[in-house]
């Protein structure tokens, strides 16, 4: 009989259950309760009873006073979340593959490439308000030599986007981590296979490279859509957690929670919140399950 410890049948159970209940405790617990503070109307002050209320937050939420502020919110995660995950996942596939031949310098552009996922969210945020700065910033600079000014994260047409931007250049690195270990573990055989019918490179990106690429493109477009769609901290860093042209329901579940946000008419509220919360669970559990759906049908063709 192996000694070794997972060997056995009870030493797995005993390890499995470990893990099962620390999952409860961690992850299940505070969702379950989540849902239930969704029915209260607690405030988290100290001497205000908590009331159960029933439905009256997902009604105050698909009220017409508050259907246009959450549609915006909406709106705003759905382009935040689809182009940023399109982008990233573009940008650092072609990365990916130009850093994964003999390049001159390569190992220090993947370390530049990646520096910006070791950055936190504040500095990142610094550092992009500074270089957007419209008084003196070096994108006021560059913008004035074409006679013109801006706002910009506080331009209503840009801010989005400029977040969008920030976003993109933040989560480029992990990304391109992933796109470079699944192309390492494609064998060199079928890339001189491939060239010896006549395959030039871009069909051997097009033929070999891609579909051995699957799994990967899977885990970064999960990883990279469910990010976004929960995402608040560069938002609110870079523009504050009451514009509505970066509102974003992760962000008006942080506002309305901890930032004493009056956009729901009833200041802070974690009931309120709550109520966003299970909404927005509901919505990137049904994006996420779309997009696994489609991707998993994608690799079963290749």
């Amino acid at each position: 009989m192996s000694t070794f410890p997972f060997g056995h049948r009870r030493t797995m159970r005993v390890s499995m259950s470990a893990g099962a209940a620390v999952l409860a405790v961690f992850a299940l617990v505070p969702a379950v309760a989540v849902f239930a503070i969704s029915f209260t109307d607690i405030r988290g002050l100290p001497g205000i009873p908590v009331n159960f209320v029933g439905l009256e937050n997902y009604a105050r939420f698909f009220s017409a006073a508050k259907l246009g502020y959450n549609l915006n919110a909406l709106q705003n995660t759905l382009v935040y979340a689809i182009v940023s995950t399109v982008v990233i996942n573009v940008l650092a596939l072609g990365i990916a593959v130009l850093l994964n031949t003999r390049l001159r310098g390569r190992t220090f552009t993947r370390a530049l490439v990646f520096l910006p996922t070791i950055l936190g969210v504040t500095v990142i945020g610094l550092i992009w308000s500074l270089f957007f700065n419209p008084s003196a910033g070096p994108a006021a600079t560059i913008w004035s030599w074409f006679g013109a000014d801006s706002a910009f994260f506080g331009d209503p047409a840009l801010a989005l986007g400029l977040v969008i931007f920030v976003q993109i250049w933040a989560g480029l690195g992990v990304a391109v981590v992933i796109y470079l270990a699944g192309l390492q573990s494609i064998p060199e055989e079928l890339y001189e296979a491939a060239a010896l019918d006549g395959a030039d490179g871009a069909k051997r990106l097009r033929l070999v490279t891609i579909p051995l690429l699957a799994p990967s493109v899977t885990a970064n477009v999960l990883l990279a859509i469910v990010g976004s769609l929960q995402s608040y901290q560069l938002a609110y860093v870079l523009t504050g957690p009451n514009n509505p042209a970066t509102q974003l329901l992760s962000l008006a579940i942080f506002a309305q929670a901890f930032g004493g946000s009056t956009t729901s008419g009833m200041g802070q509220s974690q009931g309120y919140a709550a109520t966003i919360s299970v909404i927005q669970f509901f919505i990137v559990g049904i994006a996420s399950l779309l997009v696994m759906w489609y991707l998993r049908r994608r690799e079963a063709r290749l």
